[in-house]
């Protein structure tokens, strides 16, 4: 008798050991996925012409104190006040005409503290909506916070 309910509670700490950790991975995937959903609507409120300078600021409280931005092609390694000083020179030269008007998520893979995106810019042109080229880039976190993009197109 002793037995059986050594073995019932013991199988009972493991059912709720294991749904526990079920469930703190979908919090963690849905942690990040919400912040990386929030990177882009918030990108796509600045793309915007009469986007602010808080519209960019609102992009700049999702990343960590020491973020940095990797996008080779472009000209390699920007630090948070590089990436800041960009966003801000873009929208002083009206560089944010409206022409963005959605981005599409193709694909995500989720990783511990990392997320890598397929996606295509949706522009405006002549009236109609054209879907870009697919794009990739991984997202790190740290703290529930972006602490590194990297562009691979």
């Amino acid at each position: 008798m002793k037995l059986k309910f050594v073995i019932l509670t013991a199988l009972l700490f493991g059912v709720l050991h294991f749904a526990q950790a079920q469930q703190s991975n979908l919090t963690h995937k849905d942690s990040l996925n919400h912040t990386l959903n929030q990177y882009y609507k918030r990108n796509l409120k600045v793309f915007q012409q009469n986007s602010t300078l808080k519209d960019i600021d609102n992009i700049f409280e999702l990343f960590t104190d020491d973020f940095t931005y990797v996008h080779p092609k472009y000209g390699g390694i920007y630090t948070r006040e590089d990436l800041y000083n960009g966003y801000k020179r873009n929208q002083d030269n009206r560089g944010y005409d409206g022409s963005v008007v959605d981005i599409k998520i193709e694909n995500i893979i989720y990783g511990l503290n990392a997320i890598t995106v397929s996606k295509r810019f949706i522009t405006k042109h002549e009236g109609k909506r054209v879907e870009g080229n697919e794009q990739m880039a991984l997202f790190e976190f740290k703290n529930g916070k972006i602490s590194k993009i990297k562009e691979y197109w």
